[in-house]
């Protein structure tokens, strides 16, 4: 004997089943939404720059090209930098208005040195040289990691303690030392590294803001 199986029977039990599926594929997208870290227009990700933090650091040989601008109650120029930077030497070559034509300043085992048209002269730190020969100075002892977004070392002797703050994302947004505060306003992939692309820096009334066009490891 045929048997018909009424559709009142039938029909609970697909509905049951579209239910259950409908929740499952639900609770997959709401997974895989959770497990996207959020990202910034740039394409930066949470999490991204404590990863990377150690390989920054281990980045201490590099060529920035760039352009800084210089602005204090009396004026408000600009300067090119070009900077080679290892962990036992430094040039940085600085040209335009507020370089007063063409200076090199060079680094190398507590030697410095700063060459342009009047000659050639020394100094014991490079802030005192540059505050000697061109009427103001840039933060240099400390700014190899600054440009870095990293904290000048505390142990030492011309950086001191810090106060670091951080964006939504993780990455530094303003860091406090040795009298300067740095905002880091902008950010670039360079190879698989995220570092700062634009910082302004203050010191008292004196304001510099470092545009970097090209990182560039070096040998």
């Amino acid at each position: 004997m045929l048997t018909l199986t009424s559709p009142s029977r039938r029909w609970p039990r697909t509905r049951h089943s579209s239910r259950l599926w409908f929740a499952g594929f639900t609770l997959l997208l709401l997974a895989g939404c959770a497990s996207q870290a959020p990202m910034d227009e740039g394409g930066r990700q949470a999490g991204q720059w404590e990863r990377q933090q150690a390989e920054v650091e281990a980045f201490d040989t590099w060529t920035l090209v760039g352009k800084a601008g210089l602005r204090t109650p009396e004026e408000n120029v600009s300067a090119n930098l070009d900077w080679n930077q290892t962990p036992y030497y430094f040039r940085m070559l600085i040209s335009g208005p507020f370089g007063g034509g063409r200076n090199v300043l060079e680094g190398r085992e507590g030697r410095f040195s700063l060459s342009n048209s009047d000659g050639r002269f020394e100094a014991e730190t490079p802030e005192a040289l540059m505050e000697e020969q061109l009427g103001w100075s840039l933060p240099v002892t400390a700014m190899p990691n600054w440009v870095r977004g990293l904290p000048g070392d505390p142990d030492n002797d011309n950086t001191g303690s810090y106060q670091l703050e951080t964006d939504e994302l993780g990455f530094p947004s303003h860091l406090a030392q040795d009298g300067w505060e740095i905002d880091y306003r902008d950010w670039e992939k360079v190879d698989d590294l995220w570092l700062p692309r634009r910082m302004v820096m203050h010191y008292d009334d004196v304001r510099i803001t470092l545009v970097v066009n090209q990182w560039q490891a070096s040998e």
